[in-house]
């Protein structure tokens, strides 16, 4: 499988595939970065797709970049990246994963795709920053006033990350989706993917005894085989 790298102003981003008209947008979840794609790609790819994927801010390539990993950030960037792979491409699709499908709700609100694949999506940031704030037992108003709180789980909460969920609720997605959840999920709670579902009429797989990452051998393999029936020639 051909792959060329290329910059998207400061973002690096790579290229998989041998040139087509048609090409997934891959966007990574935390901790990840673009070379997450190459698994993805090598399916693609061999269904006509090239495969674009980016680090975001301070992954990957990027982490000695002082970008804030943030909302704002991560979806302005995000909608660079598609402004160039528009340019390149007639025909467009998503592929994100966990946190990158946040940003990409953000993003894309106003973009059609022609397919959009979720994998572990967090799908309602002020949610979920609430329920963090509750296994940490940090009530808004301490939030405020200290602004970030480090917690004992390895998270920091922000006032000014969950003013901005707040402000930015997802409430519109014209692409239809298609999302793989694992059942197990603790990120993205169930009721929070069925309110979603319910609003936006998604394809939703679950995948018994899976959890927000997909890391064990039958969980890769129900990945791959999910990703192979919705990659469609």
């Amino acid at each position: 499988m051909k792959k060329r790298d290329l910059t998207i102003g400061t973002i690096p981003a790579t290229i998989y595939g041998a040139g087509s008209g048609r090409a997934f947008l891959y966007v990574h979840g935390r901790r990840g970065g673009k070379a997450d794609a190459e698994g993805f790609a090598s399916i693609a790819s061999a269904r006509g797709y090239d495969v674009i994927a980016a680090d975001l801010p301070g992954h990957g390539g990027r982490t000695a970049d002082p970008t804030p990993c943030d909302p704002s950030h991560g979806s302005e960037e995000l909608r660079s990246v598609y402004g160039r792979a528009a340019g390149l491409y007639a025909e467009l699709s998503l592929f994100a994963c966990s946190l990158g499908a946040y940003f990409s709700l953000l993003a894309f609100r106003d973009v059609s795709f022609r397919r959009c694949l979720f994998l572990s999506p967090l799908l309602d940031m002020e949610r979920l920053i609430r329920n963090m704030m509750g296994w940490a037992g940090v009530d808004e108003s301490r939030l405020r006033e200290e602004g970030e709180i480090v917690t004992g789980f390895g998270e920091t909460l922000s006032w000014n990350y969950y003013c901005y969920a707040v402000e930015h609720p997802v409430d519109r997605w014209p692409s239809q989706t298609s999302i793989l959840y694992g059942e197990h999920d603790d990120i993205t709670d169930r009721a929070t993917l069925d309110a979603f579902i319910a609003r936006f009429g998604c394809d939703v797989t679950v995948e018994p005894g899976g959890e927000h990452y997909f890391h064990t051998p039958g969980q890769l393999d129900a990945l791959r085989a999910w990703t192979s029936s919705r990659v469609i020639p």
